[in-house]
């Protein structure tokens, strides 16, 4: 368990040996635009997207690669082949109709090559170091994949259907100090994003209700003044406020009156993703969350009549608000609003709303929710890259949300014994062990997207997670972990950790040498 572990990045002018940026750190910065529409007969997205790409880095680049998820569902893609997707998964990816750079006032039809899940734009002149901005236009299409139980879908329910959207519009890959550009295919894994400004409107019939990441900027426009008042009233209450209720489904007089399709308009800063879901059958509530000095924010749920029930989602934004609450005491939550969204079930997180089960429940529903939103702080505010470290986003948020679920209710749900923590429902160290004296086992410093299935919840999940609780319990004791925990996460807020960082930061701060990774790192 406490075997050396070498760091495999060196201390540098951009990442110091105290595990904090450097002097000569930087990071390049992506604001987006996105008007979408989506034709809910068809199940096709289409959306113009603007592209403001600022490269802080130190070197001029000459091309440019953006990531395209959607192409995953492909038949030709390396995920479908990987993941032996069923036949009525395919779709046939983006379809673009323009991509254009614009530079210094000077619009060009882009060369392009798309490959897999990627493209590569190969610019005319360089994109200049230290400062550098260009804008990409893009023009496209996509049919929406049906439920599959991934992480975007359409979905079926009593009173119509539930769009689910997510990795919806071309995103730029990262170029960092440690890989340069991060180009590697999407293969259903997760994410390493730049962060900046996502505006964003979503237009739909005007009998959908669309909830999403970020602020809401015209409920005047898409909402009655019945839900105008109620949201209002939502933002200021302790208590869930219903928004939407059963009866207003299907009431014609619940939505306004005047345009056949409305345009919801959201923005959120300082993000590296937004998702959001749209439909007709939502019963909508809400109710405040109390932030750090006097700051608040709105607890949301979205789902479908299926959802509702004593001990089902009646309760989700109570569970949404008391997280966020007890998750802010690590840092405080810096978005406008925390939503919870009841659909086919993914159990999937993304800045500010996060996709669960219509039919979840009871310690499920609370544990689930728990553990989707607490990744508003793995990796949503501290920006790991999911794609090689699992455990710096999937560990450290089931860390956290160990003493969530100690603190909601005076621990109606702990102790947490589910299957991020402890799939058999017993302690967790023992149920670690057999992973520790496995020989086959891969570390945590493995490649996430290299780790075979049987090993990616015990060892990304609970394994580095327990690492943490003894570390913070039995090692350092809560009054040297906790303001050191606490100061790494303020450091690398909306920055780009690695696995070397994290451990050095943590030694330096704490007070104690790790033998290179010690509990956490093996």
């Amino acid at each position: 368990m406490f075997a050396p572990l070498s760091l495999p990045n060196s201390v540098n002018a951009m990442r110091s040996g105290a595990g904090k940026p450097g002097p000569l750190f930087w990071q390049n910065q992506v604001d987006y635009s996105l008007k979408a529409s989506i034709d809910t007969e068809q199940d096709i997205l289409s959306s113009k997207e603007t592209i403001t790409y600022t490269n802080n880095s130190p070197d001029d680049l000459t091309r440019l690669w953006v990531q395209l998820d959607q192409n995953m569902y492909r038949k030709d893609s390396r995920s479908s082949i990987a993941s032996q997707w069923r036949s009525s998964h395919f779709t046939d990816g983006y379809q673009f109709d323009k991509v254009t750079v614009i530079i210094n006032n000077k619009h060009y039809d882009a060369d392009f090559l798309i490959d897999d899940t990627r493209m590569r734009i190969d610019l005319k002149n360089p994109l200049a170091a230290q400062g550098g901005k260009l804008q990409l236009q893009i023009d496209y299409s996509y049919k929406v994949p049906g439920t599959w139980g991934g992480r975007t879908a359409v979905t079926p329910s009593k009173n119509g259907k539930i769009f689910e959207i997510a990795q919806w519009f071309p995103r730029m890959a990262v170029y960092d100090d440690l890989h340069g550009w991060n180009n590697n295919p999407y293969i259903s894994s997760e994410f390493y994003l730049e962060y900046g400004t996502i505006d964003y409107t979503v237009n739909v019939p005007k009998d959908y209700w669309v909830v999403g990441s970020g602020e809401l900027i015209n409920p005047e426009e898409v909402l009655t003044k019945t839900e105008q008042k109620r949201l209002a009233k939502a933002k200021k209450s302790e208590e869930t406020v219903y928004i939407r209720n059963k009866a207003d489904i299907n009431n014609p007089d619940s939505r306004p009156k005047d345009d056949q399709r409305l345009s919801w308009h959201f923005k959120m800063d300082n993000t590296r993703d937004v998702a959001f879901a749209a439909s007709p059958a939502f019963i909508i509530d809400g109710a405040k969350i109390n932030l750090p000095e006097g700051k608040t924010a709105l607890a949301m749920s979205a789902y479908p009549v299926e959802g509702i029930g004593s001990t089902k989602w009646d309760r989700s934004t109570e569970y949404v608000k008391a997280n966020i609450e007890h998750f802010s005491t690590w840092y405080p939550y810096p978005y406008p609003a925390a939503i919870n969204l009841g659909g086919h079930g993914a159990g999937m997180e993304y800045p500010g709303i996060v996709f669960d089960g219509m039919q979840d429940k009871d310690d499920l529903l609370f544990w689930i929710t728990a553990h989707e939103l607490g990744h508003n702080w793995f990796p949503m505010i501290v920006g790991s890259d999911e794609r090689r470290h699992a455990f710096m986003d999937e560990g450290f948020n089931t860390f956290i949300d160990v003493y969530a679920s100690d603190a909601f209710n005076d621990g109606e749900f702990a102790p947490k014994r589910d299957g991020e923590y402890a799939p058999k429902g017993g302690n967790p160290v023992d149920e670690i062990l057999s992973v520790l004296a496995n020989n086959e086992a891969p570390t945590l410093m493995a490649p996430a997207e290299a780790t075979d299935e049987k090993y990616r919840h015990s060892i990304a999940y609970f394994k580095s997670a327990l690492g943490l609780v003894l570390l913070r319990e039995e090692i350092l004791g809560p009054e040297r972990f906790d303001p050191a925990f606490k100061e790494y996460i303020s450091t690398w807020a909306y920055k780009h950790p690695s696995p070397s960082d994290f451990f050095r930061f943590m030694e330096s701060a704490a007070g104690e040498i790790f033998l290179g990774g010690g509990v956490v790192g093996t």
